[in-house]
């Protein structure tokens, strides 16, 4: 059993130390080793709770939850470990743990399920509305309406609608962010829809992401779902990339039944698990 530490701050060095197990474990599994969002946090050095597991002085395991209540976590590889559920009950009462593609069921109880959906570039792309405007994401004019648009159409998504600026600024900083895959729509001046994509340009097949796609409630029902996701798709197209990939909650059945019809394949499931002294 490995011997799990925790910290709220990592040094340089374990960040270094982190870091390298991240990429390592990049290669060998051929995606991300760990969220997205978690990795900026080792990154740029941020609070979390962090949980280290060294071996011959040498790092063999980490995992990443929240720096306060520690609610969710998830380890490196998006796999379990029985040894660090332990340390984390001991001084935690519960926690929700991201299990990326479980390949075994578990004690705890699974309260999310999330589909990562993938297909192949390129696909047909649908116009846009008769005298709207279609155009690229512009950082000194557009924040605070993007901000409204997105949080509005997420705003009971756990993630998604809850964004501030600092959000929206941290990953515009990004050294992946590119404005001109972040499709903004218009409709008589107003923001209607938006479909920002991201280029993973480390991936072994340099694949594209559907990163943040939304429409405004009060545009609901004129099918600008399906003509911004198909207008990011071909976006990403121009750039070379030659398949796509997107997350979505598996309870979200109209976007999963929008998906499917535009093309994308289910090839993992990621479940969060709630355990529990």
């Amino acid at each position: 059993m490995a011997n799990w530490i925790s910290t709220t701050k990592l040094t340089d060095e374990q960040r270094l130390d982190v870091l390298a197990l991240l990429n390592r474990t990049d290669a060998v599994l051929g995606r991300e080793a760990i969220d997205e969002s978690r990795r900026r946090s080792v990154v740029h050095g941020w609070s979390a709770q962090h949980w280290l597991a060294h071996e011959d002085a040498q790092l063999i395991g980490y995992a990443i939850g929240s720096p306060v209540a520690n609610t969710t976590l998830e380890m490196c590889g998006g796999g379990f470990d029985q040894s660090l559920l332990e340390a984390v009950l001991s001084e935690h009462g519960s926690i929700q743990w991201w299990l990326r593609a479980p390949k075994s069921k578990t004690t705890g109880k699974i309260i999310r399920t999330l589909q990562l959906l993938r297909i192949e570039l390129p696909v047909s792309t649908i116009a846009i509305p008769e005298g709207s405007v279609l155009r690229p994401f512009e950082s000194k004019t557009d924040k605070e309406s993007w901000l409204l648009q997105n949080n509005s159409a997420f705003a009971h998504h756990p993630e998604q609608g809850t964004w501030d600026i600092k959000d929206l600024e941290d990953r515009i900083a990004e050294p992946w962010f590119d404005p001109s895959g972040f499709l903004l729509l218009e409709i008589d001046g107003k923001l209607c829809a938006s479909c920002w994509t991201k280029v993973h340009e480390l991936h072994p097949d340099r694949s594209g992401e559907i990163y943040v796609i939304s429409v405004d409630p009060n545009s609901q029902g004129k099918n600008l779902g399906r003509i911004m996701v198909t207008q990011g798709l071909a976006a990403l197209h121009r750039k070379g990339v030659n398949n796509a990939i997107l997350f979505v909650d598996e309870s979200n059945e109209p976007a999963r039944k929008l998906y499917e019809s535009i093309g994308f394949s289910l090839i993992r499931e990621d479940q969060l698990v709630l355990f529990q002294n």
